[in-house]
């Protein structure tokens, strides 16, 4: 019987392996593998594209959400980011080829608008930041005084700076209406559909606190002017000259609101609502004044009604107070 020498069996195993080779190889290449290949390449970048594509859709569908709270949490902007995941899902679900697409035509946009001062990275960021300082960073400041306990303790006092300056809160001139409906459409006009009516009067409260200029009144006297009189000279006057310009525009578009008399100062202040309408207003005011330090939003609150700081020395509404030393209240009807 003949047997294999050394070199023919090593002959032997170097053929059955190259044959072994060939057969991986092939294997390898064939259609079946690459296409396997080719549908998790594929099916990776569709879900990286879905992912970023609820990054910035989540932002742009809470502008159209009402204000959404359990309890003190603002929720909003969690329920549109389920929103977009179920929206990113059914498109991979019905038309995955389209989802990469999709996205590039969203960062086109984005790349777009960053320019044209439209729907942009910076209002996408803002979103989330919003919901962050709303929920964990930037809680309110009750202000404690006479006025938390008893906000008509003063209401019988001082009857004639009552009447003088009730006269003056001319909110239903039509030189007034006109002035305040222009300006209120000034800014956050494409979160009107979110925040409705305090979309209006925010807008309202920074053109005038960025366009009003103190000038005293003459010595030994106080000379409160009408809002005409404030507007026509160019916005200047005193703080009792802006606390009444501001009540009457803001009064004049539908706000109600009253002025408050402390220890050499005047401001105005505008009626909230409740815990619920508060909290909306609080986010409101992060979002719109989001460049602001704001490290507390100051208000009164007294038998569940809260009302707004809106004085000319703060940069946002509900800045802080000058003093708490209150000596009268001014309310309209």
């Amino acid at each position: 019987m003949r047997t294999k020498t050394g070199s023919q069996a090593a002959g032997f195993k170097f053929v059955k392996y190259n044959v072994k080779r060939k057969q991986i190889v092939k294997s390898l290449m064939s259609p079946e593998a690459v296409k396997k290949h080719y549908t998790t390449t594929q099916q990776i970048l569709i879900n990286i594209a879905g992912i970023l594509c609820i990054i910035p859709l989540a932002p742009f569908l809470c502008r159209f959400i009402p204000p959404v709270f359990i309890g003190d949490w603002n929720v909003d902007l969690i329920i549109a980011l389920v929103v977009s995941i179920i929206i990113i899902r059914l498109m991979q679900w019905l038309v995955k080829p389209l989802v990469i697409p999709a996205f590039l035509v969203v960062l086109g946009i984005l790349v777009y608008n960053q320019f044209n001062s439209n729907y942009t990275f910076t209002n996408i960021a803002s979103g989330y930041k919003t919901l962050v300082n709303q929920n964990w960073s930037i809680r309110e400041k009750k202000q404690v005084d006479e006025l938390s306990f008893n906000p008509h303790l003063f209401e019988n006092s001082e009857q004639k700076v009552i009447r003088l300056v009730k006269a003056k809160v001319q909110y239903q001139d039509s030189l007034v209406r006109n002035f305040s409906v222009t300006h209120s459409l000034d800014y956050f006009d494409e979160y009107n559909y979110k925040y409705r009516a305090l979309t209006r009067y925010f807008s309202l409260f920074k053109y005038i606190n960025l366009s009003f200029k103190y000038v005293s009144d003459f010595q030994r006297d106080e000379y409160y002017a009408t809002p005409r009189e404030t507007i026509l000279n160019g916005l200047g006057g005193d703080c009792d000259d802006h606390s009444i310009l501001m009540a009457a525009c803001l009064m004049s578009i539908g706000a109600t609101c009253r002025l408050v008399i402390v220890d050499g100062h005047m401001y105005p202040e505008m009626y909230i609502g409740d815990k619920n309408d508060f909290e909306i207003a609080q986010a409101a005011i992060i979002q719109f004044f989001e460049y602001d330090k704001i490290n507390r939003i100051y208000y009164h609150e007294n038998d569940g009604e809260y009302w707004l700081n809106l004085d000319y020395t703060a940069h946002y509404p509900g800045g802080p107070y000058m003093n708490d030393n209150v000596r009268l209240v001014i309310n309209f009807p």
